[in-house]
């Protein structure tokens, strides 16, 4: 009797809650997403007013949604620019340091050599007047070629220094011994007097010393700064993969799709999306740790035993010395070469010596403090030194911890665990973070990563920071590699400019006949410098008779 009307009362009722839903389904509104999608720069001319059913997306999830497929594009393209702008931004000030910290030091050196050239010819026109002007081109040309060295050139120091000694040894023999007449072969004689008689003293061989080494580590740690430089910059515009692309869209604008454009990502699904597209980058992790550690090992160099400005500052002083020297030991000198090379042709009548000794018997007056030049580029090579050497520091593991810094970003994720994206609705995220580089993507949930396939220009750049972090170590012991620039457009693109991954170690000491046992090496390094044709000629003819006797 009463089975009748509850059956229809519980028809009319589902109906009705029925009915409700489908209002509510219908009447939610997308004016959130319109507001946000024209924020954006977007036209919201084809935006429904209304969720609208959603199997046409190819992305974000296809319950009712506020966006077209067109909708669903433009957002995937956004994705990528918002991504790129992310990584742009959080690399910023790593850049900045790197490319404002070159331009500090090449500007500090190169006027550190011009101050220093200036100092000199101010002092030697003071205190030997027509002497030097006359004689002034073999001092510019040692400048000059410090400068061409440290800008890159391919100049040998010590041969360049050598020459220096040798021309300087020359002029002053003639002006000591100017009764007399020198042709061409006499000097060239007299130049090969040069290590036996040691006409300067000490200075030449203490100089050299000071200058190959202290050049050889500005030139090598400011081609650190610009090395450094371009490879945050470059590495700093990233390649973005089909599946990263996916990936970013669904964190970044599934939400605004679902009609919730306010709702930012979990911090946790960020780290996935973040180490999923900026897996080869963390692969550069570990050889720009070790660039820098080099680049840190050549600061200290810098602030300790090869400190350029020490070296520079006084090289003016040191040059008179080793003339006074000369002087003071021309007539024990000049014996020695006329034994040798022979009793030079008197000089016509009216040439004499009278007065030369005069002119150099006026003992070298260095600058007083106050007369100085300022220091070069306003500042002093301590200070800087110390200054980069805290950034270096903190950029160690940079490129690793790039997705923390991204998603460490309020802009970016929603800090309460409950309240945000989890990449399908409003909640907890509940996946374990991957950790960083490409080998740890296999597992990835949220982008797609093929492992095999290396980023070939991330490999390029880890090859170039292994070049410089191989050169800056030689620095760091002395020793200099040459880079022979093997493309027109690179070349004197800069201070320091000019190398490829081809070095050629080129020693500070001049070749012995017997080992120098006062600065020995370590095995690696002994090793190192062996003819490697050698072994393998030998490992060829082990093989070859070994070859033979199985026949």
């Amino acid at each position: 009797m009463w089975k009748t009307p509850v059956v229809g009362f519980i028809c009319s009722l589902s109906l009705l809650l029925s009915l409700t839903c489908a209002g509510d389904v219908k009447s939610r509104s997308c004016s959130d997403m319109r507001q946000a999608y024209t924020a954006k720069g977007f036209s919201v001319h084809n935006v429904p007013h209304q969720e609208i059913s959603g199997e046409h997306l190819r992305v974000c999830p296809q319950g009712y949604t506020c966006c077209t497929s067109d909708m669903e594009d433009k957002l995937g393209q956004q994705s990528k620019l918002d991504f790129e702008k992310l990584v742009e931004e959080s690399s910023h000030t790593i850049r900045t340091t790197l490319t404002s910290r070159h331009k500090k030091f090449d500007e500090f050196f190169l006027e550190l050599l011009d101050n220093s050239e200036k100092s000199l010819n101010d002092m030697f026109v003071r205190t030997y007047g027509k002497l030097y002007t006359h004689n002034s081109e073999m001092f510019e040309d040692l400048f000059s070629e410090l400068k061409r060295y440290y800008t890159g050139g391919n100049v040998n120091l010590e041969e360049m220094l050598n020459d220096f000694w040798s021309r300087l040894l020359e002029r002053m023999f003639q002006l000591l011994n100017s009764q007399y007449t020198f042709t061409d072969d006499y000097l060239e004689c007299i130049s090969k007097y040069t290590d036996q008689l040691k006409p300067f003293g000490d200075v030449p061989r203490k100089l050299k010393a000071q200058v190959t080494k202290a050049f050889i580590a500005a030139r090598s740690f400011v081609q650190g700064l610009m090395v450094g430089r371009e490879v945050a910059n470059r590495v700093a515009k990233v390649n973005i993969s089909p599946g990263c692309s996916k990936a970013l869209t669904k964190m970044l604008y599934c939400p605004y799709c679902g009609g919730m454009p306010g709702l930012k990502p979990c911090a946790n699904y960020c780290q996935n999306v973040m180490r999923g597209c900026l897996a080869n980058q963390a692969d550069l992790d570990p050889e720009w740790n070790l660039f820098i550690d080099a680049m840190l090992l050549v600061a200290d160099r810098l602030e300790g035993p090869f400190n350029i400005e020490a070296v520079m500052e006084p090289i003016d002083v040191k040059i008179s010395e080793a003339i006074m020297t000369m002087q003071d030991n021309s007539m024990q000198v000049s014996s020695k070469v006329f034994q040798g090379c022979g009793h030079p042709k008197p000089a016509g009548i009216g040439r004499s010596a009278r007065g030369i000794s005069d002119v150099f018997n006026r003992r070298f007056r260095p600058y007083s403090p106050e007369e100085r030049p300022t220091t070069a580029a306003g500042t002093s090579l301590d200070r800087l030194v110390i200054d980069i050497k805290e950034k270096l520091k903190e950029s160690k593991k940079f490129w690793s911890s790039l997705p923390d810094r991204i998603c460490a970003e309020d802009k970016v994720t929603d800090p309460d665990e409950e309240q945000c994206w989890n990449s399908h609705t409003k909640g907890r995220y509940f996946p374990e973070v991957v950790k960083d580089g490409l080998t740890n993507q296999l597992n990835n949930p949220e982008v797609e990563v093929d492992i095999t396939r290396p980023d070939t220009f991330i490999r390029q750049q880890i090859m170039t920071l292994r070049v410089m972090t191989n050169k800056l170590r030689n620095a760091y012991n002395g020793k200099d590699v040459y880079f022979q620039d093997s493309s027109d457009e690179e070349s004197g693109s800069g201070s320091g400019s000019g190398f490829t991954t081809e070095p050629e170690v080129v020693h500070t000491e001049p070749p012995m006949v017997e080992a120098d046992i006062s600065d020995p090496q370590p095995a690696a390094d002994t090793a190192h410098q062996q003819n490697p044709s050698l072994p393998l000629l030998f490992a060829v003819i082990t093989l070859t008779t070994l070859l033979l006797q199985w026949r």
